[in-house]
């Protein structure tokens, strides 16, 4: 674990906050959320992870983010526009734990900034209304799964440029241009937890 951080509201903690996860590998991040705390008409795919504490959320290439060695080809299309998955893992602890060298930052965020990241969220799936999506591979760790998702990957909107949306659709002061890479958004969200 390199660094587990919380960063705190600056009007304090009231008691709808909800505990939020960001966790970079140092190349990916992801946006871990309790699984209890998903409403229950919001992302249906955590029927998935019955028995999960916690889920945590990744975006990227469809070619290349499932693909165990997906050689220089896939690498180089991937910089191209395509269709992307969402990578959904289940996790017992938060990411910190789950992981070996993971940095981790918690935040806490209100009720309405913890909904419209769930909203984000849904809305990341490629699905017709609010329909059920069913995995389209397996994960990368066991019992995960990766799902179509709305948006292009490409080398200007990478899994890191997905989550910095996320974090600026809930209401963060996150800047998502220019966000590529994961110590792009970490440090923003290390500045955040200092002023």
């Amino acid at each position: 674990m390199i660094l587990v951080s919380t960063l705190w509201p600056a009007g304090g903690v009231s008691a709808d906050a909800h505990r939020v996860f960001i966790s970079s590998n140092g190349w990916h991040t992801g946006i871990v959320v309790a699984i209890a705390d998903i409403p229950e008409e919001r992302i249906p795919e955590a029927a998935d992870f019955a028995g999960a504490v916690y889920l945590e959320f990744g975006w990227g290439n469809a070619e290349f983010y499932p693909t165990p060695d997906p050689g220089i080809g896939a690498t180089l299309r991937a910089a191209l526009p395509g269709p992307a998955v969402v990578h959904v893992a289940p996790l017992d602890a938060p990411p910190g734990e789950a992981f070996i060298d993971v940095e981790e930052i918690a935040l806490l965020l209100s009720a309405g900034e913890f909904r419209r990241l769930i909203d984000y969220l849904h809305e990341s799936f490629e699905r017709e209304g609010e329909r059920r999506v069913w995995p389209s591979a397996r994960g990368l760790y066991r019992f995960s799964m990766f799902y179509p998702a709305t948006g292009r990957f490409h080398l200007f909107n990478t899994c890191n440029t997905w989550t910095a949306r996320g974090l600026a659709a809930a209401g963060l002061d996150i800047r998502t241009a220019g966000t590529q890479r994961a110590e792009d958004l970490m440090r923003q969200l290390r500045d955040l937890r200092t002023e």
